[in-house]
């Protein structure tokens, strides 16, 4: 039997969003599904392997385990929600320029965790960036490319003052 749909009222990337789903549905489905949200990838869809990070009141969580309903009425931000971030432009330009975007599964997951790192941490040593990124896989092993493009985006944007 299926579970009952409901109408779920959901603040996503700024926007007022009501959509109707199951209330077992996890946060991952309605993004994907019913938002055409699809940044964050359905990779273990168990929680390990964090392609599918976002979000949800300022702290990343694995929408893959995320029951939608749980997020009602509190804000949920995707990768495409970031847009003109300049934290995440300079993320972005980093991994491109350093080539640690490979087969680019992981990569939603890791510039989601590296941005929430980088406000935290504006200059993050390697340590603590592979602390941060621990629970982001990468399948392609790009993460020395990786690490070394946040401590880039860190660099430029010490350099360029930006407040995160």
């Amino acid at each position: 039997m299926m579970a009952r749909k409901e109408v779920l009222a959901l603040r996503v990337n700024g926007h007022e969003r009501e959509i109707l789903a199951p209330g077992d549905a996890t946060l991952l489905t309605v993004l994907r599904d019913d938002l055409s949200l699809c940044a964050a990838k359905r990779g273990c869809n168990q929680g390990v392997c964090g392609a599918c990070t976002v979000m949800v009141d300022g702290v990343p969580v694995r929408s893959c385990l995320t029951l939608a309903g749980a997020c009602a009425g509190r804000p949920v931000t995707t990768l495409e929600g970031f847009g003109t971030d300049p934290v995440m432009q300079a993320l972005q330009e980093a991994m491109i320029v350093s080539g640690a975007v490979q087969c680019g599964f992981c990569t939603s997951g890791m510039l989601v965790t590296a941005r929430d790192l980088l406000g935290q941490t504006p200059m993050p040593d390697e340590g603590t960036i592979r602390a941060a990124l621990s629970g982001n896989l990468c399948r392609c092993t790009g993460y020395v490319r990786i690490v070394e493009a946040v401590q880039s985006a860190a660099r430029a944007l010490s350099s360029r003052e930006v407040t995160l």
